[in-house]
């Protein structure tokens, strides 16, 4: 079995030099985590605030931590004015992007985000649904936020071994990603398109991801 630092070089001999590694460390304690920052990762996701915190109060300040996981809104408020995250990949709804704005604007900062969208053939996924997602973009909903940014977009695939369904599903949010850059042409900086794990994630990049998150891989099976 390899250890992380053989598994990290293992990932990224697959990667293409544009495309970025979210080192998911969520429910692996702080010590995996350190051993993969002695192994050259700077870039770690996490899945709850607390844990979000917790880590990153323990370890090197130089780490990048992205918020990926579901946000709850009543952890807004502790998330944002914390600064930790330098990014929240997981905005799932409307009322979740206007409350990051509200509390960025309050804690006197701006929050990058991505929005996420649901392609996926499950109900159990969060996300707009690609319509709503360009609608809103459309409409100019995105002009109306003060201390926000949005870096780009965000999603998942089916969870499914059938390889085609997969490939369709990223393509789906790569064309979405268009879809809204074409319509709003005055976006500026959405150039993230965040798609593909541990077991998909080189599709993903087939299909125009240019950001994985890969955990599994890296750590080993999740500590519950």
């Amino acid at each position: 079995m390899p250890g992380i630092k053989e598994s990290l070089a293992a990932i990224r001999s697959t990667l293409p030099p544009e495309v970025g590694l979210v080192a998911v460390s969520k429910y692996h304690p702080a010590e995996a985590v350190a051993e993969a920052y002695d192994a050259g990762q700077r870039l770690f996701g996490e899945s709850r605030v607390q844990e979000l915190l917790d880590k990153a109060g323990r370890l090197p300040s130089d780490i990048r931590w992205h918020f990926i996981g579901h946000l709850q809104t009543n952890k807004v408020r502790a998330l944002v004015s914390s600064g930790v995250a330098s990014l929240i990949e997981s905005v799932d709804s409307e009322r979740l992007l206007r409350l990051i704005d509200k509390e960025s604007e309050r804690a006197g900062i701006v929050s990058r985000v991505l929005v996420q969208a649901h392609v996926a053939q499950e109900e159990t996924k969060f996300g707009f649904l690609p319509d709503e997602l360009a609608d809103f973009f459309a409409c100019g909903g995105y002009r109306s936020l003060k201390a926000t940014h949005i870096c780009g977009l965000m999603g998942m695939a089916s969870n499914t071994d059938d390889e085609a369904r997969v490939r369709a599903d990223f393509a789906a949010l790569a064309a979405l990603k268009k879809r809204i850059t074409d319509t709003a042409e005055d976006l500026t900086g959405f150039d993230i398109l965040s798609m593909g794990m541990s077991h998909d994630y080189l599709s993903a990049i087939a299909e125009g991801s240019n950001l994985v998150r890969v955990g599994t891989a890296i750590f080993g099976e999740r500590v519950y």
